[in-house]
């Protein structure tokens, strides 16, 4: 087959990528999740626990223990700082990235895995998993990592992959619980059902993989069991006789597809559907075209088995698709999961339409990433000029470096195939370091936690003073003052005369009426950021947006 993109097109897409990912390394945390999830990994680093989960300071029973695992041991090597904290998630993805290229060369040849590779590392929630850092990068990178194993087992037989494959799901079972499970399973039966491989189940082979599985999976069992089952009478979300082992069975997977403890339930069935348009740019139009185009030939064949089709990125996405959109409980990157195998699917039929010279339908999908590309451009543009004030010299100058060499891509004639790939990459790059490097730093400015902090660096206040009113907790504040900030009651804040307690502005008129006085106040401002509005990019409408955070000193 001729090359579609030769070593030195490869060698500067994958060091452009590397450029964001690195870029992404250095922004400051975001409230929630990510910051909470860092906070919670600090305290098993501070006190040297890695058995018990703490949220805040109360027993945590939702998500299992590698990521917090992998964070603290990183806090351990690295020392305690973001970019510390997000250096799991970019091995596990970089993992996720090796893992795509290993299954799309074992489906469709090598061509074909890197280009999975590269629309596996280009897509936009994937990068965003990488700085707004929670579960699932690990979990993305492990299951991936697993499938393609066990994928290579199905089609080989080696025991190796059989137990590197099971280790896999251990890593992502100890990161999600079975919704991790759930990923690799759907896609290995699929793969299962088309070849008519159900000989490999029934081997030796698989039992030693099982084998692999429970031995990788008994530190967090163990962690599990040692923190819930041994201690029936602790009181965990409001209940006793809590089993930690039950709940990661069971429990916690099943709460989450009938929305059992969770505030409000998604009933909308067709929302991953649609949530797949923005998270998997710039792929999204031309994954489904894809799709749909695989589908349509299995239809046309019955389904019959066919030598050079494959069911598992097809089958896994449509069963997936249909299971998870039936839970009542529904976020975005519940389905980063499955990113990796539409990267494997879409790279699959991007080089059987180049292999059976269907110049049509390439020259269609060229169409199709020069709209999103050119559209998407723009925006990005508005969010780097307009929104925030203009970035420095030298980010202005790699700027328009990038999106020069964008637009002299677009432009320029070459290859459908290879033009697909080179301006989706590149556009890539250049929102995502724009992003990175303009827009979430500026952002950042007005998420009240982390900005306290350098007040209270500047101010040169002793922290071991520093307390939070209870309510909503500020996890950044906690982060980098790097230490569990501990939270007051609006009743005991009388007793704290000299200290400086965290407040929001909401807070100020209840604290007045419990006849609660100050002798000192440190403002800064405060936005939900992960919640933006057009009335709060707007710079000329920002400020009446925007709310206040106190450090109050007791009086």
């Amino acid at each position: 087959m001729p090359s579609i993109l030769s070593s030195k097109n490869l060698i500067v897409l994958y060091a452009l990528l590397a450029l964001v990912y690195v870029s992404g390394l250095f922004i400051p945390l975001m409230e929630n999740d990510s910051a909470q999830h860092a906070t919670m990994a600090m305290r098993m680093y501070l006190n040297n626990d890695f058995v018990h989960l703490f949220k805040g300071f109360n027993e945590y029973l939702d998500k299992p223990h590698m990521h917090f695992w992998l964070a603290g041991l990183s806090f351990k090597i690295f020392g305690i700082s973001h970019w510390a904290y997000r250096i799991p998630a970019l091995l596990f993805t970089l993992l996720g990235a090796y893992s795509c290229y290993g299954l799309g060369k074992e489906l469709y040849g090598k061509m074909a895995g890197h280009i999975a590779a590269l629309i596996f590392l280009s897509a936009q929630a994937i990068i965003l998993a990488n700085h707004d850092v929670r579960t699932d990068a690990v979990l993305t990178g492990a299951s991936i990592f697993a499938l393609w194993q066990l994928a290579t087992y199905i089609n080989r037989g080696n025991w190796q992959n059989a137990v590197l494959g099971s280790i896999g799901t251990a890593v992502a079972f100890s990161t999600k619980g079975l919704l991790g499970i759930f990923f690799i399973a759907i896609p290995i039966f699929c793969h299962i059902l088309y070849t008519r491989s159900w000989k490999k189940l029934w081997s030796w082979k698989v039992v030693l993989g099982l084998l692999a599985f429970f031995l990788a999976c008994a530190p967090m069992l163990y962690a599990y069991y040692t923190q819930f089952d041994l201690h029936p009478d602790k009181v965990v979300n409001g209940q006793t006789n809590v089993s930690g082992i039950k709940f990661i069975f069971w429990d916690q997977s099943f709460n989450r597809i009938t929305g059992s403890g969770f505030e409000s339930n998604n009933t909308d069935y067709l929302f991953f559907f649609h949530t797949l348009l923005w998270a998997f740019l710039p792929w999204a139009f031309i994954t489904y075209i894809g799709i749909f185009d695989r589908s349509r030939q299995f239809f046309k064949l019955r389904f019959k088995y066919q030598k050079g089709l494959e069911f598992l990125t097809v089958g896994g996405f449509w069963l997936t698709m249909i299971i998870i959109n039936a839970s009542k409980s529904k976020l975005p990157h519940y389905m980063n999961s499955l990113f990796p195998v539409l990267a494997v699917l879409l790279a699959g039929y991007l080089v059987y339409l180049f292999k059976a010279d269907h110049l049509k339908q390439l020259r269609l999908l060229v169409r199709v990433q020069t709209v999103v590309v050119i559209l998407a451009t723009s925006l990005s543009l508005l969010l780097i000029f307009l929104v925030f004030p203009l970035p420095s010299i030298p980010l202005l100058i790699a700027y328009v470096a990038l999106f020069s060499l964008l637009v002299y891509t677009l432009i320029k004639k070459q290859e459908y195939l290879s033009k697909i790939i080179i301006v989706s990459v590149l556009f890539t790059v250049f929102l995502n370091f724009s992003l990175n490097t303009q827009f979430y730093p500026n952002l950042l400015r007005y998420q009240a936690g982390n900005n306290m902090v350098k007040i209270i660096e500047d101010q040169d206040i002793d922290i071991q003073d520093v307390y939070l009113l209870e309510g909503p907790y500020s996890w950044t504040l906690s982060f980098y003052t790097k230490r569990q900030t501990p939270e007051v009651s609006i009743a005991d804040i009388k007793n704290l005369h000299g200290k400086w307690v965290f407040v929001y502005d909401r807070n100020i008129d209840e604290l007045k009426d419990h006849d609660i006085q100050w002798d000192e106040s440190l403002e800064t401002d405060h936005y939900r950021i992960t919640m933006l509005s057009l009335a709060f990019l707007n710079p000329n409408t920002r400020a009446q947006e925007l709310k206040k955070a106190y450090l109050l000193k007791i009086h």
